[in-house]
This record gives structure tokens, sequence and C-alpha cells, in this order.
């Protein structure tokens, strides 16, 4: 799927200096950057939920061990 990406001039600059050093394309280092986001808040999500659901099973536990 092709995609426009709209950067402000800090941000193309920062990209392209990023780019540069590890001889990648401005284009690679976008899309690695944006895997990391999406694979970074699906895991914080994933253990969000669990916490959700799990903690209230141990509060008292938890209760006790924090005195």
């Amino acid at each position: 799927m092709a995609m426009t990406l709209r950067l402000d001039e800090s941000e193309a600059a920062a990209l392209r200096r990023r780019a540069d050093l590890e001889a990648r394309s401005m284009q690679d280092v976008a899309r690695a950057a944006i895997r990391e986001y999406i694979e970074h808040h699906s895991r914080t999500d994933l253990i969000d939920g669990i916490l959700d659901r799990e903690l209230p099973r141990y509060a008292e536990a938890l209760e006790r061990l924090g005195r």
C-alpha cells in the first residue's frame, strides 16, 4: 500500500540523518520505526489488559505485601 507521510523540516532532517548514519533509506528507517511503535504499543495493550483482569484477584495479597 502506498502512503504519503508529511514531515516538518526538523523531522525530515532528523530522519535523513538517521538514515545516513545507518546507510539505509529514509523509507526503511520510517517503516522500522512504525513497526517498533506498533509492536511496543500492542505489547503494552496486552500487558495492561492482563493486569486489568488479574490484579483484582491478587489485590488483597498485594495490599498485605505492601504493608
